[in-house]
């Protein structure tokens, strides 16, 4: 009975190894081998010079997004953190496509519809110290950014903060 519990603690533990990638081999890793040690990818988006760049969010909790760089010979190039404030500096109003937000910082964690207000937002999560982050990328119709919020996350209380509640 106590080789169970002791076999979970250790899977865990090998996921928590393998959570942003560590092990894998830059030039020798395969997909199948980034994607077994990372577990499936969320997305997958075509890269430049026939590249794929597989994307692991480790939203809400976690710590980011990892882009999986996989070359044409289907080996790996890099890992690279991309939720990251200098992306987001590259986001700008009136000229990002959604298809450059997903290529500079993945998929989101929530996306949300306002159709009245004809927008889509997307939320993005960021363990960042001392407090938490949240990126808000909203996008008009014709999918190109209007807005950028990065913020504190407001769904995170603060020390010295009450959390108010309505009954």
């Amino acid at each position: 009975m106590k080789a169970i519990p002791v076999a979970v603690v250790a899977i865990v533990l090998a996921g928590c190894a393998s959570y942003s990638g560590r092990g894998l081999v830059p030039g020798q890793s395969s997909a199948a081998q980034v994607e077994a040690v990372m577990g499936p990818a969320a997305d997958k988006r075509p890269g430049p010079n026939g590249e794929t760049v597989l994307w692991f969010p480790r939203m809400p909790y976690g710590d980011g997004t990892y882009a999986a760089r996989v070359g044409a010979d289907g080996r790996l190039i890099a890992i690279e953190q991309r939720l990251t404030e200098e992306n987001i500096a590259k986001l700008e109003r009136g000229k990002t496509t959604a298809d450059r937000v997903l290529d500079l910082v993945g998929p989101p964690y929530r996306v949300d519809q306002f159709p009245r207000m004809e927008r889509e937002i997307w939320t993005y999560k960021m363990q960042v110290f001392p407090f938490p982050k949240a990126l808000f990328v909203q996008f008009s119709p014709d999918r190109v950014v209007r807005e950028v919020y990065y913020m504190d996350d407001p769904e995170i209380p603060r020390l010295g903060r009450r959390a108010s509640f309505r009954r």
